[in-house]
């Protein structure tokens, strides 16, 4: 090899090569004939005796340090086993083999693979649970067979949650770091992290559910080189092929932001589940998908950006707002939808809106929208709606006016003066606007304090007037003098 073909993956090859080259020394044609008889005897009913016969051929090829004839040698055991669905005496083998001394690891993982392979076959419940944590027991601890392991967790998690036990599905399979896994691919690793975070939700338990969701990045699904079945990954070892039935990286990023979704509605943070939204329209969109796929999405984001705040909150600011609804605004698309477009125009436009005439002109589409699970089948989405709407009105009258009677703003807004004091208090204490109320007078000024600096330049500023127009009529006056020939008395 030489100095440039010295890299990760030749290394990895080269260490393969090495495995399979290593021991050799068993006769495979002798062995199999051995195979053979002892299956036959098997076949005549002396199973116990073919299987001992088996194990004494698998000690000489396992000292002989022969990979090949190994674990031949353990599949023929479990196929006989399999064969009489004597499911107890395979967990009996399964661990006999495993557990014994110097045993090869790659014979250890073909019987756990093959073990696994049997455990839809296993009719009775309690049995196949029985042979789940005998193979859980026995890759505990063992790197070379971990992704074995997190599927084999997976699977009881299933069981458990099929009998309507979320609690304990969910600490069963959160317990298992899959993100530290090398070899595992990126799909079966993203869709492990995701079922997790399901389970979570699922148990209401939405802080660890956030903490698991945070492990999967949003770059996560996009396919790079080094990710595949067969190839190197970052630690040099070979990344294995998914377990059948994974979804590949587009449908796995819908789920993603779906639960994302669950996550964020509960938490009622309108602007992370529009970005969520916007993110599976743009999913949609590269995929080439229909209307019927893209627009009722699209009509989700335009809801949720007009119960998003239009000022900066704990939960995101103004100007994230401003960027996706000036992103909405702009697409081709949302002339498909007239409505909503007038609607998004309804909230960027600096003008009063009556909520009467509001309600009546979307009262079909909120209607549409309230079965259950959707967006207005919970009441407090209904009255963000008009909250958002009072806001915008009382933002709205902070821009024209500088000094209002407060009666004059209630009439404005369509308040009562009590509603009107509390909602302007409310936008005062959360900095989307400055306004003082003055209640003996009923004044209401709208106007910002000016900071200490601003306060002192203006200072400056006058003081600076002032000495000008003084120089100036100090000049005039001595020329007044000089033409009317008046002496002027000296101080």
């Amino acid at each position: 090899m030489s100095v440039g073909e010295f890299t990760a993956s030749n290394i990895a090859m080269d260490m393969d090569e090495k495995e399979k080259g290593k021991g050799g020394t068993v006769d495979m044609a002798k062995l199999g004939a051995d195979i053979a008889a002892q299956k036959e005897l098997a076949a005549k009913g002396q199973r116990s005796q073919a299987i001992e016969g088996l194990l004494n051929l698998e000690k000489m090829s396992r000292l002989a340090e022969d990979i090949t004839a190994t674990k031949a040698c353990c599949t023929a055991i479990l196929d006989l086993c399999h064969d009489a669905k004597d499911w107890r005496g395979l967990e009996e083998n399964v661990m006999l083999i495993t557990k014994r001394r110097s045993q090869l690891k790659q014979a250890i993982q073909a019987t756990v693979r093959q073990a696994m392979s049997y455990i839809d076959e296993v009719e009775d419940k309690e049995a196949r649970l029985s042979l789940i944590k005998t193979l859980q027991t026995v890759t505990e601890g063992k790197i070379f067979v971990e992704i074995e392991r997190a599927r084999l967790t997976k699977r009881l998690a299933s069981m458990k949650e099929a009998e309507g036990k979320v609690d304990e599905a969910a600490d069963i399979l959160q317990e298992v770091p899959v993100e530290t896994f090398g070899a595992m691919a990126k799909t079966e690793k993203i869709a492990f992290i995701l079922e997790q975070v399901r389970l979570c939700l699922d148990k209401k338990d939405f802080v660890r559910a956030h903490i698991l969701s945070k492990k999967v990045s949003p770059r996560a699904f996009v396919e790079r080189r080094g990710e595949a079945q067969g190839e190197i990954g970052i630690e040099g070892t070979a990344i294995e092929e998914a377990e059948k039935d994974t979804p590949g990286l587009p449908e796995l990023k819908l789920r993603y932001y779906s639960l994302l979704i669950r996550y964020f509605v509960q938490q009622n943070n309108y602007l992370e589940v529009t970005r969520c939204y916007r993110s599976i329209y743009e999913a949609h969109l590269a995929a080439e998908e229909g209307p019927d796929k893209w627009m009722p999405v699209l009509k989700h984001v335009c809801w949720y950006l007009v119960l998003s705040p239009a000022y900066s909150t704990k939960d995101g600011s103004s100007s994230d707002r401003t960027t996706l609804l000036a992103a909405t605004q702009s697409d081709k698309r949302l002339s498909e939808l007239p409505v909503y477009k007038a609607l998004l125009s309804t909230f960027t436009t600096s003008e009063v809106i009556r909520w009467t005439v509001f309600e009546a002109t979307y009262a079909p589409e909120v209607a549409a929208y309230s079965a259950p699970g959707e967006i207005f089948s919970d009441p407090k989405r209904g009255e963000d709606l008009k909250l958002r709407v009072i806001e915008h009105n009382c933002l709205t009258a902070a821009k024209y006016y500088s000094r209002l009677r407060t009666a004059r703003l209630a009439t404005i807004l369509s308040l009562t003066p009590e509603q009107m004091e509390k909602h302007i208090s409310d936008l005062v204490v959360a900095k989307a606007v400055a306004a003082k109320i003055d209640r003996p007078a009923g004044v209401i000024t709208f106007a910002a304090p000016k900071a200490p600096e601003e306060q002192l330049n203006a200072w400056a500023g006058n003081i600076a007037r002032l000495l000008d127009l003084v120089d100036k009529s100090t000049q005039l006056i001595e020329k007044e003098a000089m033409v009317h020939k008046v002496a002027l008395a000296s101080a």
